[in-house]
């Protein structure tokens, strides 16, 4: 039955608004702005766009870069058609981006508000300007997204437009921590596909890339203390070299992206086995790792030590999922380990996860693990610990309860990889939900959609992340009591549709918003609003 009724909305919801005009009582902004104000009038912009810089941080190459690539999606038709329709006039032909602050330094809970002005220039000056002012150049990337979704290509005039002009925009995020997870170990993802996700991720401001590297089925990367890890790759051209890592962070930075690497342990670790057998307990029991070798724990502090050089965000996620040590107890060595420590298997795990922690640690980063490990042996965590919610709902209240960070995942709506939750299921689940002492919700670092890759490879999984991914985007972005006001079928829903043709303009093959299944094909004709 609740299949049926899904069904049923889907079809609705598709009918009404494959072939609707734009709702002019809604702001065609995706993440909605914290605040703004519109007006009446239409503007032309130049195809010649000039930019203008200052403030310390003005001259930043983040700046330029970012400022040429927006130009490119902005004018991806008018320029063509310039030299046969050059107007005289434009309303708008500078941007000017003012940045006060000349720090680059990435890090969680950087300042991305900014104030983007655009209106038509009266006086005397004949260049109408838009503006842009940020304490840091990753809030002045966010207000560059926000004034590339505001311009429009007319196809009759075939020139860029801004309607609704005069804007007013003072915008910032909710929530610090916007994840999106990237499973590279159960199917390979090449360099150039990472970057599209990458660049894509900017689009709905997201701002952290958690990269699942290696998992049991393989593992890609290359650890230069310890070059026998990537024989677990499932062949030698599907691996990621140091540079090709140091390549992805640094892409990622210049869009305000962080990448969190995570190296999950001591379960989903049979693959690290295949260039270093000593690390399975017996070739029968390939995971979890051996818990009684001081190797075990040399590996795991090498790979920390090289990784520490090209990923500079200061959290690292050490997994702890899903741990059956059920084969510890049935290996000889690890049980005879057990009983000379006086430890049962349950105790071992903890014992590694807090081993691994203090590793971490001692390189400069705070310990992210899967919620498992606080639920397991919450009192004895480190206290720096970030609980990484997935298996359902109220644990981020019980971990703040009692002192931790928490980061919502639950799997029940932000597991992307389950095809059957639909975009409202996404948009409306709440990463505060239960936790209403104010100080207990700042613990509350934001949230992550999961790609899992086990059913998704390169094929699918662009379409596979959005559109929904940009639903739990506006949730982690926007004002809480904006977005979670009135029918977001009629509110939310016209403007996630248009996001999603926003995305494919730009090269992203995002799904149909209202299929059921993320994958699969529309029922009927498609359209895509054009402001």
């Amino acid at each position: 039955m609740k299949s049926y009724l899904l069904l049923l909305f889907t079809i609705c919801t598709f009918l009404l608004y494959s072939s609707a005009e734009l709702d002019d009582n809604l702001t065609y902004v995706w993440p909605l702005p914290a605040k703004f104000s519109s007006g009446n009038n239409t503007l032309s912009v130049d195809p010649e766009l000039s930019l203008v810089l200052g403030g310390k941080g003005g001259d930043s190459s983040i700046i330029k870069d970012g400022f040429g690539r927006y130009k490119k999606i902005i004018f991806k038709h008018s320029s063509k058609s310039y030299s046969v329709n050059k107007r005289l006039v434009f309303d708008i032909g500078v941007l000017k981006i003012v940045v006060l602050s000349d720090n680059e330094e990435l890090q969680l809970g950087v300042d991305e508000s900014y104030l983007l002005l655009v209106e038509k220039r009266n006086g005397q000056s004949i260049i109408g300007e838009a503006y842009i002012e940020a304490n840091t150049v990753y809030g002045a990337l966010r207000g560059l997204e926000t004034f590339s979704q505001l311009c429009a290509f007319d196809y009759e005039t075939k020139a860029v437009q801004i309607y609704r002009a005069p804007w007013y925009i003072l915008d910032k995020p909710r929530f610090a921590y916007r994840g999106l997870l990237l499973d590279t170990s159960r199917h390979y993802l090449p360099i150039g596909v990472i970057k599209q996700i990458i660049e894509s991720m900017s689009y709905a401001k997201l701002n952290v890339l958690h990269w699942h590297i290696i998992d049991e089925e393989s593992f890609p990367l290359e650890v230069p203390s310890y070059p026998n890890l990537w024989k677990g790759s499932y062949t030698k051209w599907e691996r990621y070299t140091f540079e090709d890592a140091y390549e992805i962070v640094d892409f990622a930075k210049m869009r305000g992206i962080n990448v969190m690497a995570e190296i999950d342990v001591p379960g989903h670790a049979e693959s690290w086995g295949t260039g270093y057998p000593d690390l399975w307990p017996s070739p029968s029991c390939r995971e979890p790792l051996d818990v009684s070798k001081n190797f075990t724990f040399d590996v795991i502090s090498g790979i920390m030590t090289d990784l520490r050089k090209i990923f500079p965000f200061g959290l690292f996620h050490l997994g702890g999922d899903e741990v059956n040590t059920d084969c510890w107890n049935s290996t000889s060595h690890v049980k005879q380990w057990l009983l000379d420590h006086n430890m049962t298997t349950k105790e071992a795990y903890q014992y590694f996860v807090l081993r691994a922690q203090e590793i971490a640690i001692s390189k400069g980063w705070t310990p992210v693990n899967w919620e498992e490990t606080f639920n397991t042996f919450a009192s004895n965590l480190n206290p720096k610990t970030i609980v990484h919610n997935w298996l359902g709902g109220g644990v981020c209240a019980k971990a703040v309860a009692k002192g931790f960070r928490c980061i919502f995942s639950n799997q029940g709506f932000w597991y992307l990889d389950h095809l059957d939750v639909p975009w409202y299921e996404v948009y409306k689940a709440e990463p505060l939900e239960g936790i209403n002492d104010t100080s207990m919700q700042e613990l509350v670092l934001g949230g992550e959609v999961c790609m899992w890759s086990e059913t998704a490879d390169t094929s699918v999984v662009q379409q596979t992340i959005w559109p929904r991914a940009a639903a739990a985007a506006e949730r982690l972005w926007s004002n809480r009591e904006t977005i979670s006001s009135g029918n977001i079928t009629l509110t939310a829903l016209p403007r996630l549709h248009y996001f999603r043709c926003l995305l494919n303009r730009r090269g992203v093959q995002a799904a149909p918003v209202t299929n059921y299944y993320a994958r699969q094909p529309p029922s009927g004709p498609g359209s895509c609003y054009e402001q």
